[in-house]
């Protein structure tokens, strides 16, 4: 039997319900280079998903991301390409970390999500990082 494709890059939740999750779909058949992908909010207020391609850049920005955070600095990811971002803020406005979703060039919606990742949070992401690299940069034509 061959290996699952590893889906999950971003996996932030809690006990209240609250959770931002990026998962890898598969290769973008439109572009050789690219991943399809998906940002999906859920809380029990709102819920949305987002389509997005990753490119390996775009992998390799998430683990420069990834160091900043566990430097304790706030981060943005993907801010200057076209489509979603998604700011990690430690402590939000509220007073606790906050995810925030922003699709300024499409929708021009953003959704702040106030969540208190699990301890080891930044070491787990940077294995879902590992494992989808290994995957399936692999496979992209730059």
């Amino acid at each position: 039997m061959g290996d699952i494709a590893p889906r999950e890059l971003i996996s932030l939740a809690d006990d209240e319900g609250n959770s931002v999750t990026v998962n890898v779909l598969g290769r973008d058949p439109r572009w050789s280079a690219g991943l399809e992908a998906e940002i999906v909010v859920r809380t029990p207020f709102v819920s949305g998903r987002i389509d997005l391609v990753l490119s390996t850049s775009k992998l390799e920005s998430w683990s420069a991301a990834l160091n900043l955070l566990d430097a304790d600095e706030d981060v943005v990811w993907m801010e200057w390409d076209r489509g979603p971002s998604i700011s990690i803020q430690l402590t939000g406005e509220r007073d606790c970390p906050e995810v925030v979703v922003e699709d300024e060039s499409g929708s021009m919606v953003t959704v702040r999500v106030p969540l208190v990742p699990p301890d080891g949070w930044i070491a787990d992401h940077r294995q879902y990082l590992h494992q989808v690299m290994n995957h399936w940069v692999p496979m992209l034509s730059e």
